[in-house]
């Protein structure tokens, strides 16, 4: 109720009941019925990143890297040495079999760690600005740091190139694309790099293309397959772009219904949020794209060009990152603390309609701005489906901040509340237990 009083859903009449779905106890497609609760951090945790088939590294606000067994839940290592929030990481591989933690961090520092050991294997301190993103180009065995400045560095934390941005956001988010290049999203723009490797080693970082096709910072920025990647705005703007070329693909613009005023007088106390259209994540398995916009969940088809499935209340606050397990199954997480799995379906018949502004604006190639976005008649859209809830996850008290799955092994969780959660199959574990069990009693002849 004060989040509706505050302005952060739609205003809603006496009797009009919230959009947003529940699920009760029976949820036979949620294979996730038992958790552990997994301590080490005391500040928000943000990131979490994939070491190899059974560890993890988790970072957050309190400077701490801490790597974990996503069997056991094990804590293994404990890295220590940042003396401010982690603002990236990434995973390292040198092409050797060896796998370390790269990370960044607002005290101005890179750090490169070995996470066997938990020894700091490098360190570069008082840079000009904090980093905020991180890139592993492992083809060519450097990696780059995104923030106001743009930094080319070696695996001996080298620094090789670097370009000075004059934003004041800075490079937000870095993607690799082929022929040694990188798309940069810097404020409202895509800018193109190319990489240059002369005979010496040395390598250049030249600017190849501006892409200002979008009208508002942009949010995300991901690699769809190895023809096309794809950015969002904080005005809703999904925008496809070819990797060869940095054509304008394919522009879709996702605008929010406004509320129908009913046959009372309806006092509006607060406008929307601009958070309510905004694009937070972006994730892909090739074919499909599913966009986490506001609060809601949008699936477009890259070789169709067309929204197959959207859900546009699928939390009680905004949605802060995404997954997609399969062209049928997907997952999210929220500011309201849950986790959620959804499965598309087709649309039965009493549908829900589409916003009369839902991906208001088609646009195949490149296109010229548009003074702003206009209301349009409600769409009819061809196969589309919906998004039907098929699990809840319940167990963090704070927004979850993202999540990292290991198929069978199990869903790894963290949120502000300094937690991290291993969710597990119950049934799998129950059989694990089983076995060992046995195994246990035929290597003790028996009971």
């Amino acid at each position: 109720m004060l989040r509706w009083i505050l302005g952060g859903r739609e205003a809603q009449n006496s009797v009009e009941k919230s959009p947003v779905l529940c699920i009760g106890e029976e949820q036979p497609k949620n294979c996730f019925t038992e958790l552990q609760v997994l301590k080490g951090h005391f500040d928000i945790v943000r990131f979490l990143v994939q070491i190899d088939d059974f560890r993890f590294a988790s970072a957050g606000d309190d400077g701490l890297v801490l790597v974990w067994n996503v069997e056991s839940g094990e804590r293994l290592q404990e890295l220590r040495g940042h003396s401010q929030q982690i603002t990236a990481i990434s995973a390292f591989s040198c092409g050797d079999g060896f796998t370390s933690l790269l990370t960044a961090s607002s005290d101005r520092s890179l750090s490169l760690w070995d996470p066997d050991t938990g020894n700091r294997v490098q360190t570069i301190s008082d840079l000009q600005s904090s980093v905020k993103c991180l890139l592993v180009l492992e083809r060519l065995s450097v990696w780059l740091s995104g923030g106001q400045e743009l930094c080319v560095w070696d695996k001996d934390f080298q620094l090789l190139c670097h370009r000075q941005k004059h934003s004041d956001t800075g490079v937000a988010a870095l993607v690799e694309l082929p022929k040694n290049c990188v798309a940069a999203a810097v404020d409202k723009a895509i800018v193109i790099y190319r990489l240059t490797v002369s005979s010496d080693s040395s390598v250049l970082l030249d600017e190849v293309s501006r892409c200002s096709d979008h009208h508002d910072q942009i949010r995300a920025l991901i690699n769809v397959n190895d023809g096309m990647f794809a950015s969002g705005s904080h005005s809703g703007e999904l925008i496809l772009w070819d990797s060869a070329n940095f054509w304008n693909v394919a522009y879709e613009h996702i605008l929010w219904e406004e509320s129908h005023p009913s046959s009372q007088t309806e006092i509006r106390l607060a406008a929307p949020k601009p958070s309510e259209m905004s694009i937070q994540h972006l994730t892909s398995n090739g074919r499909l794209i599913l966009a986490a916009v506001g609060s809601g969940l949008y699936v477009y088809d890259v070789v169709t060009k067309a929204v197959v499935a959207y859900r546009k209340a699928a939390h009680d606050s905004n949605v802060l990152h995404t997954m997609l397990l399969s062209d049928g199954e997907l997952m999210s997480c929220s500011e309201d603390g849950s986790v959620r799995m959804w499965e598309v379906q087709d649309l039965p018949l009493a549908a829900e309609p589409a916003s009369a502004g839902f991906f208001g604006m088609w646009t195949f190639g490149r296109s010229s701005k548009q003074p702003g976005p206009q209301s349009k008649k409600v769409l009819e859209i061809p196969n589309l489906r919906t998004l039907e809830l098929t699990g809840d996850l319940i167990g963090h008290s704070g927004a979850v901040q993202m999540f990292l799955s290991f198929r069978e092994k199990g869903l790894v969780t963290c949120s502000t509340d300094h937690l991290l959660i291993l969710w597990k199959d119950g049934e799998r574990q129950s059989r694990l237990r089983s076995q060992a069990l046995f195994q246990k009693l035929e290597e003790n002849g028996g009971l």
